[in-house]
């Protein structure tokens, strides 16, 4: 999810004094440079599908239509993790661990624990209004605003409603439903954090894609795997969305020897299809590198306007539709037709997602910036880079008992 401050260009820029790739295969090559590419724009696509595909949950009508067990949503989240991968990496190889680090948590926290207070003192208070006519008790009642928004600090999700709202909606109990993947993203982070601090891990594209050869192998084995867990549903999502975010970061690993053109995109869809569409469960994970290819193909060619390209406002977005949308609910809205809920609730948080970017996100990135900058020299120079942007995952609320798939919520 995010570029922090990616090493060079965060795209595929050539080495000093090589030429281009020439023949069929590099037709039509081109490169992901600084700000003027198309990831921005796609994150916030992927961000609104992510919108759209919990619409079907939140207006009580089923999960939408799925490939491989995956909704819209949940093929959002791959999008989501591939770009991130290719980016966190470019930023890991950029900067001490230090400053690293640094920027990985302001960039993550900030809006992330604004966003639960703002859940405490709005959102809940309206829920609970709707239900019981009165704020008598609210502060006291069932999961209390206080712990909904310190039990949850840790990106771990304890705690789904707030003073038992929700109440009276298709999707009751859960306000939070689009931040636990978060908790995912930041193992990741960390992953390769610790990875890179390895020299011949830096210098070798060999240990990324071991290390994704390992993690497919582990989800496709994992039913074995499981028991030796204690069925830990959080070693199995962590396993589910890694190899995606793998694959990104080999992707990153490879940038100078890696052409990305219509041709080698159309050859990778045409790997990764067959690989979704007959492998069960683990099909995805296995196509991971082919996906993350076309992802990254897609947002080197597609235009952005310059203000997308300047505002990423995925993560607003990304955290605030579900809310947005149980509030919705909440006034009966989702019994409109579902395109118009979708389109209600997307106009919703725009302004919301507007306001975290504008309010927190870019004052405290710039914030951690300028401190890692005087604190002491940077690990590799670099240019100038764009925001830092977490890449919106698809979310939904799991059961109390385990850990939700990416693809639904689960009850």
């Amino acid at each position: 999810m995010t570029a922090a401050t990616a090493a060079g260009s965060p795209g595929t820029d050539l080495a000093a004094g090589e030429r281009p790739r020439r023949g069929f295969l590099a037709l039509g090559a081109v490169e992901l440079n600084g700000r003027d590419n198309g990831l921005n724009l796609w994150r916030l696509v992927l961000a609104t599908a992510v919108l759209v595909a919990h619409g079907w949950y939140l207006a009580g009508i089923g999960i939408g239509p799925q490939v491989n067990g995956e909704n819209m949503g949940g093929w959002a989240v791959i999008g989501f993790f591939a770009i991130s991968g290719y980016l966190i990496t470019a930023s890991r190889l950029s900067n001490p661990l230090g400053a690293f680090l640094v920027h990985r948590v302001a960039r993550i926290f900030p809006a992330f624990l604004v966003c639960l207070v703002v859940t405490a003192v709005v959102f809940g208070p309206v829920g609970f209004y709707a239900a019981h006519g009165t704020l008598d008790a609210y502060l006291t009642t069932g999961t209390t605003p206080g712990f909904y928004v310190f039990g949850n600090a840790g990106l771990r999700i304890v705690a789904w409603d707030v003073a038992g709202t929700p109440t009276g909606v298709p999707y009751p109990g859960a306000w939070s439903g689009s931040l636990w993947t978060l908790y995912y993203e930041f193992q990741c982070y960390l992953i390769v954090a610790a990875v890179l601090c390895l020299g011949w891990a830096r210098r070798s594209a060999w240990v990324i894609g071991l290390m994704l050869a390992l993690s497919i192998a582990v989800y496709a084995n994992m039913d074995t795997l499981l028991p030796y867990v204690n069925g830990s549903n959080e070693f199995k999502y962590l396993f589910k969305l890694l190899p995606f975010f793998l694959a990104g970061a080999l992707l990153r690993m490879v940038r100078h020897r890696l052409v990305l053109s219509w041709p080698l995109a159309l050859l990778a869809t045409a790997v990764a299809t067959p690989l979704v569409l007959l492998i069960d469960v683990w099909g995805p994970q296995l196509a991971s590198p082919f996906i993350a290819y076309v992802v990254l193909w897609l947002g080197a060619v597609t235009p952005s306007p310059a203000l997308v390209r300047k505002h990423d406002i995925s993560y607003g977005v990304y955290i605030y539709a579900w809310p947005v949308q149980q509030l919705l609910a909440l006034a009966g809205l989702h019994t409109l037709p579902l395109p118009v809920y979708d389109l209600l609730a997307l106009l919703g948080t725009i302004p919301l997602a507007v306001a975290s970017w504008l309010l927190v996100e870019r004052p405290v990135l710039r914030a951690a910036r300028r401190s890692t900058e005087t604190a002491g020299p940077r690990a590799v120079p670099r240019p100038h880079q764009p925001e830092d942007s977490p890449r919106p995952l698809e979310a939904a609320r799991p059961a109390a008992s385990e850990a939700p798939s990416v693809a639904a919520p689960t009850r």
